[in-house]
């Protein structure tokens, strides 16, 4: 599965693909990750990527010709299934969009900044559109390397435990159950008897009453 990033800052993503599950993941050769700097397509002899908005306003919008180019010179390369704008007025990433996005093949990831990009650009070139959140940051870069890492870590051979990810928050449109690890015992605080029973049809009857009232209690909303 291959990621092509494009922002005007590159720099901004060097650390959350550099470490972890992530790099792991891209020197099993199980993804592939690569960051484009918008500035490279820009003709001007500034290397600049926003101008004016039309109408007046405050703000500087990011200008369709680089953009254009780089998404042309990549889809003249190779197909992609989804080109995604990352953006706060997109649909909400979930566990499911996480899961969809994992069995396709190639992504392009556009990163805006200032007010935003050309709407033609949106309506010309972007197939999906992605918030992580209702609020607004300097730029797409940190949700774009949020997209990513959701969809990654769900790819086969990127876990140690393949389980792992199937067991996850959300997977089941619930939060996980509360978890322990050694001591059984810490200032004075017990860790379940039923987790040390190893009556594993008892213990996953557990989990899911805990995941069941946690999610009552926390994110009712899911249960609807």
């Amino acid at each position: 599965m291959r990621f092509d990033i494009i922002t005007v800052l590159p720099e901004l993503l060097d650390s959350p693909f550099a470490h972890s599950i992530l790099k792991r993941a891209q020197k099993k050769g199980l993804t592939e990750i690569v960051v484009h700097n918008l500035r490279d397509y820009s003709t001007n002899k500034h290397k600049s990527v926003d101008d004016y908005p039309y109408g007046g306003g405050s703000g500087m919008v990011m200008t369709i010709e680089p953009f254009a180019a780089c998404i042309e010179k990549l889809k003249a390369e190779r197909n992609y299934e989804e080109v995604i704008f990352m953006t706060p007025d997109g649909e909400t990433l979930s566990q499911s969009i996480a899961n969809e996005l994992s069995v396709k093949g190639n992504i392009i990831i556009l990163c805006g900044h200032y007010k935003g990009i050309d709407q033609r650009i949106r309506d010309l070139f972007v197939s999906r559109e992605i918030s992580i959140g209702d609020y607004v940051l300097s730029g797409g870069e940190l949700p774009a390397a949020v997209l990513v890492d959701a969809v990654v870590r769900l790819l086969p051979g990127v876990l140690s435990d393949e389980t792992s990810a199937l067991s996850d928050s959300f997977q089941g449109e619930l939060l996980d159950a509360p978890v322990y690890t050694r001591p059984a015992v810490w200032r004075g605080l017990e860790v379940p008897q039923v987790l040390l029973s190893g009556n594993q049809a008892k213990i996953d009857e557990w989990r899911y009453d805990q995941a069941l009232e946690r999610t009552k209690s926390r994110r009712p909303d899911l249960l609807k």
